[in-house]
């Protein structure tokens, strides 16, 4: 009778393994790049919180400045004036004004109709030296006045 002669082959252990140790430095390089990129991520997200509150803030505080030079929120004759100031008989002369917050705004003696405007002028020919009163209403019934002298030679 014959002998098997062949050795069997012997089991690899689990620590000769090579596949073992290749996946586990794998997993580890993955874990460590999916933080990383986890964290940057993150900081972005937190560094667009920032800017977008920033933007807000200067937006809200430029806002503010707009408001406030076209009058806040109360009425008022921001501007009144005649230009020239003074002219001959039968010559024009443009009367400008500006007014914040008015619904009504009315112009004496004028023939011609005013309207609410942060920016308007309006040509008149006075025959003698006239005062203009420029008086504007905002909707809650409140009313403020200013006046000016066109002086004819």
């Amino acid at each position: 009778m014959l002998t098997d002669t062949r050795e069997k082959p012997r089991a690899k252990t689990l620590f000769k393994n090579p596949l073992l140790y290749s996946s586990l430095l794998v997993g580890i390089a993955l874990v460590v790049v999916s933080w990383i990129l986890y964290y940057r991520w993150q900081e972005n997200r937190s560094i667009e919180r920032r800017n977008r509150e920033e933007a807000s803030r200067k937006q809200l505080e430029n806002d503010r400045v707009v408001l406030e030079q076209l009058g806040g929120k109360e009425l008022a004759i921001q501007s009144f004036y005649a230009s020239p100031g003074a002219i001959h008989k039968g010559e024009r002369v443009q009367l400008c004004y500006g007014v914040a917050n008015a619904k009504v705004v009315k112009l004496d003696p004028q023939p011609n109709a005013v309207w609410p405007s942060y920016a308007r002028c309006v040509n008149v020919s006075p025959a003698k030296t006239t005062t203009y009163t420029l008086t504007a209403s905002d909707a809650s019934g409140n009313t403020i006045s200013q006046s000016l002298q066109v002086s004819v030679r």
